[in-house]
């Protein structure tokens, strides 16, 4: 499986692609703010064609380019509906003094708006991906889940933990729509997930769930219990 990204725009949240393999087709994941030209790069260079856009929450820099990205590939976008909202009016994402930055800004859904539900699969270009609502940091958010084969042909896994869980640290809940114990209670349930599953955050450099459980400190109890597997 191809897995490639970069961080785009000023909040260098983390964009990929995943595709089974070069010069397949793709999903595209987060494109943030400046996306667009990054991602044409990446689609370039792997000569992979996109089939549809999955946005792990609604906040806006995870969800900027999507309407241009959208329109100009003619695929769909993937959204939990509690998050559809933030598509037309990301200002609601953020309290009340923070809002002013919107000022001239102008954000709509593109024209192919898909909900996403907890647990769902969704079979897009060759991939299998599991949906797990992971709210806390905001009502919709989401985690991607898929099979991948690493170079020796073992098996793992790999998720796309959006801002649920980064990197020695976890989302943050003071935003509107954020709830700490929602993100304790979605972190208990990821936590679940095996040592060796590769973690691609929103930000930062990406880990594993095994790592985090040892050393993210702001996992605590959270991180006590076995890994189960989901």
């Amino acid at each position: 499986m191809l897995v490639a990204g970069f961080p785009a725009g000023s909040f260098q949240t983390n964009c990929y692609v995943v595709a089974p393999a070069p010069g397949e087709e793709c999903v595209i994941v987060d494109p943030g703010q400046d996306a667009v030209e990054g991602l044409d790069d990446l689609l370039r260079e792997h000569r992979l064609k996109p089939v549809a856009v999955l946005l792990t929450h609604g906040h806006i820099d995870h969800m900027w380019s999507v309407v241009p990205v959208c329109g100009a590939r003619d695929v769909p976008a993937w959204i939990h509906p509690d998050d559809r909202d933030l598509l037309s009016d990301p200002a609601k994402g953020f309290p009340g003094p923070a809002r002013q930055m919107f000022g001239g800004l102008e954000f709509g859904e593109p024209d192919d708006v898909r909900e996403l539900s907890d647990g769902a699969v969704i079979e897009l270009a060759g991939l299998e991906l599991t949906v797990d609502h992971r709210p806390g940091h905001t009502r919709g958010s989401v985690t991607f889940r898929t099979p991948l084969q690493d170079s020796q042909g073992e098996d793992s896994r790999v998720l796309f933990s959006g801002d649920l869980l980064f990197a020695g640290s976890i989302g943050r809940t003071d935003l509107p729509g954020g709830d700490h114990a929602a993100i304790l209670r979605s972190l208990a349930k990821t936590m679940t997930l095996p040592d060796d599953t590769v973690v691609l955050p929103g930000h930062g450099p990406q880990t594993t769930i095994g790592r985090e459980r040892a050393t993210n400190p702001f996992l605590g109890d959270v991180a006590a219990g076995p890994s189960r597997g989901l």
